[in-house]
């Protein structure tokens, strides 16, 4: 029923905002849309998504697609089969066949598959410590897993980088990790954020890392007031930030909440990041604003749609919010537009137990997906299931561990990378670093 609700919904965005040209020649419409009909090189040079397929050209022309090996692309842009490890990447040409009246011409488009991806062993999780010593907690940490519930801190649950190397403010909160399109890049972003020496009256920005093996890692800074002062001059808050690859821009998307010291609504920005991962291409724009604000956005891909789990709202008539947990919003586009769902995922939405923080990752060789969550005043991290992202279990598990993680994040991971991870760090459980 959500997904019927937003596929309604998006098709009235489009036909509301479809006026062809008048007066144009079959002819006329044919050659325009010929030369304007473009697939983007994200998805021609590495496809791992379904192909975002126009049937209808921008001046009213009709767009038939073909796929020339439906056994890797369907003719309607459906990705079905991956490029192997142990070959070379797939190529499938696209035929575009553009008809207005009897005019009818084609155009050809080479679609290079990515490669499947590695068999994963386990799972690393990202995060900052909610108990021990308070100058301590806002600091990186990692922890591994083999099964993605049982889980064992590295470094003996010490920072694996002190934030004071990495940050402005000398702390760090929300780490997020992403494994890269090339399967061997990784990216994390957190907010710069001290609050056991500045609480939560102000921060001023995020921070950005980029690795080739998850040990080392180079950073940048963002201080958003002082890198665009005439849009973000009053700001107050920068939180929770979030990367994932964009495949129409063929960058990394680097999406967080705003708060305006001049205005109470937060809302999620986004903004590209450069070739080094250390700054922002241009200044943020507002990527999507919920109807009672929102924090701790976090993006998936399925099945041709992006989901936006965040934790959102209720206000009543008067603007006082009177229950609050996990939403989400979905889009075909990461530039929108959003439809926001108003109904809670989480289990404890309308109880007294606050959640925030979630994340969602899907395990190792299945279909089903995990939202997880910090129960922040309540010291626990649980997680709910979930086939299709938008029915979820409806009773909580709970993970094992030997650390209290805050707002943290995770990836698959190999075994090769869990082995590296132990000679850094040490604590990697031994079924992911012993050899047969």
């Amino acid at each position: 029923m959500a997904r019927l609700m937003f596929f309604s919904a998006f098709i009235q965005l489009i036909l509301m905002s479809c006026s062809f040209p008048q007066n144009l020649s079959d002819n006329k419409k044919v050659e325009l849309d010929t030369k304007e009909l473009q697939i983007p090189d994200g998805y021609l040079n590495n496809l791992r998504w379904n192909l975002p397929l126009p049937t209808i050209g921008e001046n009213g022309s009709i767009i038939q697609w073909t796929s020339e090996n439906t056994k890797y692309i369907s003719n309607a842009g459906e990705l079905l089969q991956l490029s192997s490890l142990d070959g070379d990447k797939k190529s499938v040409k696209l035929k575009a066949q553009i008809t207005s009246g009897d005019v009818i011409t084609e155009k050809i488009f080479d679609v290079h598959i990515a490669y499947e991806e590695p068999s994963y062993d386990g799972y690393l999780f990202a995060y900052f410590e909610g108990s021990g010593d308070t100058k301590k907690q806002e600091q990186l940490r990692f922890a591994v897993s083999s099964n993605a519930v049982d889980w064992n801190a590295l470094n003996n649950n010490e920072p694996i980088i002190p934030s004071e190397n990495i940050s402005q403010t000398g702390g760090i909160r929300d780490p997020h990790i992403l494994r890269g399109e090339d399967n061997k890049t990784f990216y994390m972003v957190a907010t710069d954020m001290f609050t056991h020496k500045d609480g939560w009256g102000h921060n001023p920005g995020i921070i950005l890392m980029k690795s080739e093996d998850l040990i080392e890692w180079k950073h940048g800074i963002i201080d958003l007031a002082k890198d665009y002062p005439d849009k973000f001059g009053d700001l107050q808050w920068m939180w929770a930030p979030q990367s994932i690859y964009d495949p129409v821009a063929g960058k990394y998307m680097v999406y967080f909440t705003i708060k305006l010291k001049s205005n109470d609504k937060l809302d999620f920005y986004s903004a590209y990041a450069n070739d080094d991962f250390n700054a922002f291409e241009s200044e943020p724009t507002l990527m999507f604003s919920a109807k009672h604000g929102a924090i701790d956005g976090d993006i998936i891909y399925k099945d041709g749609l992006y989901h936006l789990f965040f934790k959102g709202n209720t206000k009543n008539s008067e603007g006082v919010e009177f229950v609050n947990g996990i939403k989400q919003a979905v889009s075909a586009s990461l530039q929108g537009p959003w439809v926001e769902h108003f109904y809670y995922l989480d289990v404890y939405w309308d109880t007294r137990t606050n959640v925030e923080g979630s994340s969602v990752f899907k395990l190792n060789n299945s279909e089903t997906y995990i939202l997880m969550y910090d129960l922040y005043s309540s010291g626990r991290y649980e997680y709910q299931r979930s086939q299709d992202l938008y029915n979820f279990t409806l009773k909580p598990e709970s993970f094992t561990k030997n650390f209290h993680p805050r707002h943290g994040s995770i990836i698959s991971i190999t075994k090769e990378e869990a082995i590296r991870l132990n000679a850094k760090w040490g604590g990697v459980p031994n079924e992911l670093i012993t050899t047969e």
